[in-house]
């Protein structure tokens, strides 16, 4: 994977980085992966481009570096959302509804979208993505032990169903109007629970 040129060591170069990478999101977002460049990073940044430079060589190590941060991101806010559900002792419905909701409402659906589906898909990044879901299934094994689903094949299982909530998200749900919305997380959780019961 394309990574950063130079580590930051002190906190004003970690807090350059920082505004970099905020920065290149904000492009993304903004103007897509392939009108994206690094000299308009830099100038979302306020800094010149050879200071972009210094800690990321191209756009894609910037690229790499915010899928990692995003991901990171995400793996810890569904593992607070699965201990949040252990605590309330939620019900197999509660758990596919909440799952479902956290990918609906996944921070800067758009960042994802440049990121992973849009950027060139190198091994490093496809690499990173697996990791990350299956991490995720693992978790969510757990999770599915707990409201008392039996499964033949927890590890698969559970893989399908991320990648599976993930497809069907992106693919029926997000592009829905917002008044269809809940009717598509509805029929997402309703296979599921179909599938699984």
């Amino acid at each position: 994977m394309a990574t950063s040129r130079k580590q930051p060591q002190q906190e004003r170069s970690r807090e350059t980085v920082a505004v970099l990478l905020e920065a290149a999101a904000q492009v993304f977002e903004r103007d897509g992966y392939s009108a994206t460049t690094t000299n308009r990073i830099a100038a979302r940044a306020g800094v010149s481009i050879g200071s972009l430079y210094q800690y990321f060589p191209n756009k894609e190590a910037l690229v790499a570096a915010l899928a990692e941060q995003y991901l990171h991101d995400a793996e810890a806010r569904v593992s607070a959302t699965f201990h949040r559900l252990a605590e309330e002792r939620s019900t197999l419905e509660t758990l596919l509804w909440e799952l479902v909701r956290f990918i609906v409402d996944a921070r800067r659906p758009d960042l994802f979208r440049e990121l992973f589906e849009r950027s060139p898909r190198t091994p490093e990044l496809l690499a990173l993505l697996r990791d990350t879901q299956r991490r995720t299934a693992r978790r969510l094994t757990g999770e599915l032990w707990r409201v008392g689903v039996v499964m033949d094949d927890p590890d698969a299982t559970s893989l399908l169903i991320v990648q599976g909530m993930s497809a069907q998200v992106a693919g029926s749900v997000l592009p829905a109007s917002d008044a269809e919305r809940d009717t598509r997380v509805r029929q997402v959780v309703d296979l599921w629970m179909r599938a699984l019961s």
